[in-house]
């Protein structure tokens, strides 16, 4: 899980933090910087995948030239808030109660920071970065940091740094460690698993926080997309909604995972669902789906209405057998009835109490904060940007005044009271 995630001169951030919880609600206007908390994570994502800066920030390419992974959002020089030298990114991410027999894991913080190469336009370098592991009350501990790189012509030409790990003190060895050199171009989270002289427990922490950045998912389902057969085989569902058939024909193999889908496809579309058909094609072999409602009426993919494959699509990332770690969900309102949105936010916060699920998604309707559950409510967050304002602030909507109190009382569905609370409340705040 992720806990907090600190943003320095990431886009339009100067320096803000979002919490999250199981469930994080981000609700905003256009503009205001909802996106560029979904390329924060991706960025974060993409540094669990391995990839290097230039990967994570334009794509990923294969051996026979097919897209793996798409870059960050904008040009790459539009990463970095305008008029600022570097940006950085910091997570949270909790451990485990230390149990009798058992290992017990730390809470990390993982920060990076990374620059544009001043002298060759478009690269980009890590310039400071730092994991460390908080034991409660035994302290914190620095696993490593960066270390300036002292004058060394031969390693300025292959752009090099130094990287030091502050490791405990065993035997004869430094208190602070060893220096070790990894390469600027990609994050030494993910090079320690190659250096010999790093400490395997140093490298199971690193490896931690890899697990945790790398399983992250981003969904926006694309209709055209879900409603096209699938090949057998291809039970994980691409984040545009591609392999929607095979996906839930993996669910539907487990009666009691399909009778959960039925009825919640039941309660989220006004379709009577009984059973879920999978008819596959004599020709080329890939998998259809159709729905089949009570009075047996069957409904393909190709007649399903928009909204109903988006509810499925959903389903089949939350109920699927490797279903973990993070979902970021874009407006999670669209095409959705507003009378059916408290049941599909009523979905999710039963999923992520009792699974190892966290989700976070963006809104344009400060309704919902009227109908999410109290723990959930803790967990929204409000983007606000001024009009005359380059920059945008995150703010904790139970921390606004009187936001308990409206919540109970009015609601805060009202887009006026948090137009006119967030300036005012910043402006104060700032003072």
């Amino acid at each position: 899980m992720i806990t907090s995630l600190r943003l320095v001169d990431f886009k339009n951030f100067a320096d803000e933090t979002l919490r999250v919880g199981p469930f994080t609600v981000i609700v905003g206007a256009n503009a205001s910087g909802k996106s560029n908390v979904r390329d924060a994570f991706r960025f974060l994502h993409g540094i669990g995948r391995g990839y290097t800066l230039a990967e994570i920030l334009g794509g990923k390419y294969g051996v026979g030239g097919q897209l793996e992974w798409a870059g960050i959002r904008g040009a790459a020089t539009e990463v970095i808030r305008f008029g600022q030298p570097a940006f950085s990114l910091q997570v949270s991410i909790p451990g485990q109660a230390r149990v009798p027999g058992q290992v017990s894991i730390p809470d990390y913080e993982y920060s990076i920071e990374a620059s544009a190469d001043q002298t060759r336009p478009g690269i980009f370098r890590v310039t400071s970065e730092a994991l460390i592991a908080r034991r409660g009350s035994y302290g914190s501990r620095v696993i490593y940091t960066t270390h300036p790189a002292r004058p060394d012509p031969v390693r300025e030409q292959n752009n090099d740094m130094y990287l030091l790990l502050r490791m405990e003190k065993t035997g004869n060895q430094r208190k602070y460690g060893n220096r070790i050199s990894v390469r600027p171009d990609q994050p030494a989270l993910t090079q320690l698993r190659e250096q010999r002289s790093v400490l395997r427990r140093h490298k199971d922490d690193a490896e931690r926080v890899i697990a945790t950045l790398s399983k992250m998912r981003f969904l926006d389902p694309v209709p055209d997309r879900m409603r096209q057969p699938a090949f057998p085989g291809q039970i994980t569902l691409n984040d545009d909604g591609e392999n929607l058939p095979t996906a839930l024909r993996e669910i539907c193999a487990a009666p009691a995972r399909k009778e959960t889908l039925a009825s919640w496809t039941r309660e989220l579309t006004p379709m009577d669902v009984v059973d879920f058909e999978f008819p596959t094609d004599p020709l080329t072999g890939r998998v259809q789906l159709a729905i089949k409602e009570r009075n047996d009426r069957v409904v393909s993919a190709y007649s399903a209405s928009d909204g109903t494959l988006r509810f499925l699509s959903m389903l089949a990332a939350l109920l699927g057998e490797n279903s973990g770690g993070l979902y970021f969900f874009e407006e999670i309102d669209n095409g959705i009835h507003p009378s059916r949105m408290h049941l599909l936010l009523n979905l999710i916060e039963g999923l992520t109490a009792k699974r190892a699920v966290q989700v976070v998604t963006t809104t344009h309707s400060p309704e919902l904060l009227a109908i999410v559950n109290d723990q959930t409510f803790r967990s929204i967050s409000v983007l606000h940007r001024d009009e005359s304002a380059d920059d945008s602030i995150i703010r904790l909507v139970p921390q606004l005044p009187k936001a308990g109190e409206l919540r109970k009382s009015q609601g805060l569905g009202r887009r006026s009271w948090l137009a006119t609370t967030l300036p005012f409340w910043n402006r104060c705040s700032a003072r």
